[in-house]
């Protein structure tokens, strides 16, 4: 079955040469700027209001242009970057504990199984000493040392206590933080502010991005709105497998029309499964919670050493207990990175260790650690967090450990886009976690929040200025165009198209049963004969999605029916290009783990000598997407075999 073809390689021409620790300096002073007086001519279009988006809108302004903002949710504060909980990594280097900038960098390469770039990666460690900075100027309420220093804890894959937080709500307070740079740009009348608007297509004139085609989520109104340059902020695609930790909002759209309209998709397969979630409880459920990293800090990760050990935790002695992630990795123990602790998870429970009703739980346990510190110090450190568990589950982490399993958590893979975040069409950047750039095939812990802040307070308004710059005077272009008038006429066509179909399934129906495909075939572990076969399953379930789903209601007004069967329809195509990346890597890496590919002690097997590049996919129509490769050098942190042990 041939499902792909291969095209020409590709190349980040962007990216510069020299030396690692000067190439983000040398090429913001190489990179042309746009007069003060020239930037409140030109137009930015930015959709998504989070970390990315919000930090990206607020600086753009800042600078002078004219910014429209887009979100779907009802304020820019609800965007999912508040969901957040345990913290954003600096190298500040505030213990005196031997981090700095390269260690950083060092960590990030390696926790990402050496699939990321380096000069990225480099640029990545190098803004997040920037970002703390920016984040104390504007208020945000970093937790505090008794001498009123910052206070950092330790994630996954560091042996650096470099993990900024504010209590178990980080991503909340930096978020307000952005937000509030965004209003006031709004109230001085330089960012237009479009919420409960979602974006259903990208406009193209003359081969670069030019606007977006909007719903009204509201009205039904649907309108085109045209500007110099496209932001897309909209997060990851997490929702694919329907139960993720992810909003239930959440989705690809944005992404996927700009993939139809030749943005190259990176790395679609690279899926982070997050090892500390509540469990699943049943067939009602529509979406997980998170717990977070930062409890590894504190709360140890043990099953019974027997099989079917069905008594309670407090009842089971030390000596038949299995602390496994502290036996089988002594080094970091309880802290590797989210993709070793996931799959160690998995391995216990398919062993018939694994605890809870469902049998898919493991304990995460903080009596010794209260018996350390005392409860009032666990309470300061995750108070909020214990209380939110103990709300969803009815048990008190104070007294019995928390059970928790992985679940899928955040994408590393995203549109493909060089060194000045601009994809494959020009015009169009893209930033923050819908952008494949930084992580590699496994991001570590509190590094999400760093990305999407470095790119909109740091990166991006340098390279996006160069672009405008070295475009020129961009003719002014509006709805009226032909283009934009296609794009608009698209639209519209797909939503009559779902309407009119007026079948007999839910849409819900049909996302949950996509999800369990998803989650049973390319999930924490995939195989060359369940990625085929969900391929195939995927390809039958799609058919039957356009032959009989059911929207109802029309589409002038609010519809949630036909939000989600746009939302669904794009996860389908997702969902095979996907399982075709996945099926085509022939290695195992970070979050990528294919059976066939493991070490003789079960861990991630690369094959660096056919492997070692980003794959970037191209859409193309038939049902047949083009592979372009883009080889990975390493100069710096030379690849070898992960070991946390």
């Amino acid at each position: 079955m041939d499902l792909y073809t291969e095209g020409d390689p590709i190349a980040d021409t962007r990216a510069p040469d020299g030396p690692v620790e000067t190439r983000w300096e040398r090429h913001r002073f190489e990179m042309k700027l746009v007069n003060p007086a020239n930037r409140r001519k030109m137009t930015v279009i930015v959709v998504g209001t989070g970390l990315a988006g919000g930090s990206a809108a607020a600086t753009l302004a800042e600078q002078g242009y004219q910014v429209r903002s887009y979100c779907y949710q009802d304020s820019p504060r609800r965007a999912h970057s508040i969901a957040a909980q345990g913290g954003i990594n600096a190298a500040k280097n505030y213990r005196n504990d031997g981090d700095s900038v390269h260690r950083l960098f060092y960590d990030t390469v390696k926790g990402g199984d050496f699939r990321s770039r380096e000069s990225n990666v480099h640029r990545l460690a190098e803004v997040s000493v920037n970002i703390i900075d920016q984040c104390v100027a504007q208020g945000v309420p970093f937790a505090r040392e008794y001498g009123g220093l910052l206070d950092t804890r330790s994630f996954g894959g560091a042996q650096v206590q470099r993990t900024f937080y504010a209590r178990g709500q980080t991503g909340q307070q930096l978020l307000l933080g952005a937000y509030q740079a965004l209003e006031r740009q709004i109230g001085l009348g330089n960012v237009e502010m479009n919420a409960r608007h979602e974006m259903l297509e990208l406009v193209l004139v003359d081969g670069r991005a030019r606007g977006i085609v909007v719903r009204d989520m509201v009205t039904g109104e649907i309108s085109t709105e045209m500007a110099d340059a496209v932001v897309l902020a909209s997060g990851g695609y997490g929702n694919v497998f329907y139960l993720s930790t992810n909003a239930k909002g959440c989705n690809v759209t944005a992404s996927w029309r700009a993939h139809r309209k030749g943005a190259y998709f990176a790395n679609p397969c690279y899926t982070q499964i997050h090892p500390t979630c509540i469990p699943v409880s049943g067939d009602h459920q529509s979406k997980l919670t998170l717990m977070s990293e930062s409890l590894r800090n504190d709360g140890r990760v043990w099953v019974p050493k027997a099989k079917g050990d069905q008594r309670s935790p407090r009842e089971i002695p030390e000596d038949e207990r299995d602390y496994y992630l502290e036996r089988i990795y002594p080094s970091f123990g309880n802290l590797v990175p989210r993709d070793i602790a996931s799959r160690a998870a998995k391995n216990v429970c398919d062993s018939g260790r694994g605890v809870g009703p469902t049998g898919l739980g493991v304990y995460l346990d903080f009596a010794d650690a209260i018996n350390r510190l005392g409860r009032k110090a666990i309470e300061a450190k995750y108070g909020n967090l214990f209380e939110m568990y103990e709300r969803i589950t009815g048990e008190d982490p104070y007294e019995v450990p928390m059970r928790i399993y992985p679940a899928v958590h955040y994408t590393m893979g995203g549109l493909w886009v060089d060194y000045d975040l601009q994809s494959s069409i020009p015009g169009l950047f893209v930033i923050g976690e819908a952008n494949f750039s930084d992580h590699g095939a496994n991001r570590l812990g509190a590094s999400a929040l760093m990305q999407g802040l470095a790119d909109g307070y740091f990166v991006l308004p340098n390279t996006l200025a160069n672009y405008l710059a070295s475009s020129g005077p961009l003719d002014k272009v509006d709805a009226s165009h032909p283009e934009a008038v296609a794009a608009r006429t698209e639209v519209e066509d797909r939503i009559k198209r779902l309407l009119a179909i007026n079948g007999d399934r839910t849409v819900d129906s049909f996302h949950r049963e996509l999800g369990q495909i998803m989650w049973e075939h390319c999930g924490m572990e995939r195989s060359e004969a369940g990625l085929r076969k969900a391929i195939d399953e995927i390809r039958a379930l799609r058919e039957q999605f356009w032959q009989r789903v059911r929207v109802p209601g029309d589409g002038e007004g609010l519809n949630q029916s036909l939000e989600k069967a746009g939302r669904v329809a794009d996860f389908f195509e997702l969902a095979e290009l996907m399982c075709i990346d996945a099926l085509h890597r022939e290695e195992s890496c970070g979050g990528h783990f294919r059976a066939e590919h493991q070490t003789p002690d079960g861990e991630a097997q690369r094959d660096d000598d056919r492997f070692a590049y980003v794959a970037a996919w191209e859409y193309t129509g038939t049902g047949e997407p083009v592979l372009h490769k883009e080889d990975l050098t390493f100069e710096y942190v030379h690849p070898t075999q992960r070991s946390y042990k």
